[in-house]
Order: C-alpha cells, then sequence, then structure tokens
C-alpha cells in the first residue's frame, strides 16, 4: 500500500513539474517581489533603521525568505483550483491510484519550486553582501526550518485552493501570509514598537522562525525560540493537513 502511494505520488509529481519546467516565469514572479523587498529596505530605508545589526542584509534575510515561501505557496493554490476547474481530479479518481497522492503530489512539487526561489534569494543577498559563518549544521537546521513551514503552509494553501470559487480568491489568501512579517522582528526589533503592536509581534508565529533563523546565521546560542518556531510548524502542518483532505473528500468523493 505504502509503495503504491510512493509511485503514484511520484508520477503525479512529475506531472506537475514538468508543468512547471514549461513556465519558469512562476518562479520568477515568487521571487521578484521579495528581492524587490530586499533592496528597498536594504538601500532605501536600511540606513534609516536601526537593528542592531552592523549588517541589516544579514539581519532582513530571514523574513525575506518567509515572504518568499509565502508568495510561491500562492501559485500551488492556484495550479490546484486550475487542476480542479479542468475535471482533472475526476479522472484521476477513475484510476487505480491512492487519492491522497494527488495532493501530495502538489504539496512536494511546492516544495522544489519553493527551494529553488528560497536558493535564488539568497544569492541575491549575498551579492548584496550577506555573510555568515554559520557551520553545516546551522545551515541544515535552517533549512530544515524552511521545508518544515514549506510543508505546513502548503498545506495551507491546498484548502483555498480546493475551495475558492475564482483563481483570484485562490490565490488571494497569501496576501495575510506576506504581510505578516511586517508586523513581526522579520525588519525592525519587536521593543521599538508600540505596546499592542509589540505584545502581537512577539506572540505570532513568524518572530519565532525569524528569530531561530537569525540565531542559526550568526551562530548564537539557541534559546526557545527553535522549540516554539518547530510547535507553530507543526501544529499549522497537522490542523491544515486534516483540514485539506476533509476539503478534499467533500469536493471529490
Amino acid at each position: 500500500m505504502t509503495m503504491h502511494f510512493l509511485g503514484d505520488t511520484a508520477v503525479l509529481m512529475g506531472r506537475s513539474l514538468r508543468h512547471i519546467t514549461r513556465s519558469l516565469d512562476t518562479i520568477i514572479t515568487t521571487t521578484i517581489m521579495p528581492i524587490a523587498f530586499m533592496l528597498l529596505f536594504v538601500y532605501v530605508f536600511g540606513g534609516a533603521i536601526k537593528s542592531g545589526s552592523h549588517s541589516y542584509v544579514n539581519y532582513l534575510l530571514p523574513g525575506i525568505l518567509i515572504i518568499t515561501i509565502a508568495s510561491g505557496i500562492a501559485y500551488t493554490a492556484l495550479r490546484l483550483f486550475m487542476d480542479m476547474q479542468s475535471g482533472i481530479f475526476e479522472r484521476f479518481q477513475s484510476m487505480p491510484i491512492a487519492r491522497s497522492s494527488v495532493l501530495w503530489a502538489h504539496v512536494l512539487t511546492s516544495l522544489v519550486a519553493n527551494l529553488i526561489s528560497i536558493a535564488i534569494v539568497v544569492l541575491v543577498a549575498l551579492l548584496m553582501g550577506f555573510r555568515s559563518g554559520a557551520g553545516v549544521l546551522a545551515w541544515l537546521a535552517v533549512v530544515g526550518i524552511l521545508i518544515l513551514l514549506t510543508l505546513a503552509l502548503t498545506w495551507v494553501a491546498v484548502i483555498p485552493g480546493l475551495s475558492a470559487k475564482s483563481a483570484d480568491g485562490a490565490g488571494a489568501f497569501a496576501y495575510p501570509l506576506i504581510f505578516l512579517p511586517f508586523i513581526s522582528s522579520a525588519f525592525v526589533p519587536t521593543h521599538t514598537m508600540p505596546g499592542p503592536v509589540r505584545a502581537f509581534a512577539e506572540n505570532q508565529p513568524v518572530t519565532s522562525i525569524v528569530n531561530a533563523i537569525r540565531d542559526l546565521f550568526t551562530q548564537k546560542p539557541i534559546g526557545t525560540d527553535i522549540w516554539i518556531d518547530l510547535a507553530w510548524c507543526v501544529g499549522i502542518l497537522i490542523v491544515a493537513y486534516m483540514v485539506a483532505m476533509v476539503t478534499y473528500r467533500r469536493k471529490i468523493c
């Protein structure tokens, strides 16, 4: 049964990846906005922002990576919506394939596409002066956090992808996720914010994720942020997966 599921997922994932290779503009589009934000904040606002870091691009990059992921998953929801509208899901259901493999193929395709986008953003950050003395294990930990976050948010994206009434509606859910890093420690320290805003910023998931990645990049001792980060990501992943599967069964079965 497991081999059947893995085989079906691999075949369907290959189909989704071929769609991406034929329209590389989606990856380019998802990287343009994060790179534009990075250029704007470093070269326009960077001189006026006091982050407590010698290099503002070093301080900024973790938040930009989260914005990159939030931009990328919007396309996952859109691709899923287009498949729903084309009737391809019904055709898949008439075949002897594992039902959940259809969704997992989209999710894993999103993971691959987002990792490519993240790599491009990191390369641009290096050109802008980003430097880190982090070792291999720290970099692997950063990649692990980003993979877990991408999986969690992609399953969130599956829900509007299955239930949206229009293509615009399928992708619009990502706007709040893109905006969330702006009310966190991604761009400025939270202690500079007024009381209510600071309370929200310090207790939302983006801040703990940003702080954990920043500490790994700067080789600082890992505090509780990484455990809070993992708890948020795993919690969102589990809830989103369950809701997505229920939505899928209602739509298809």
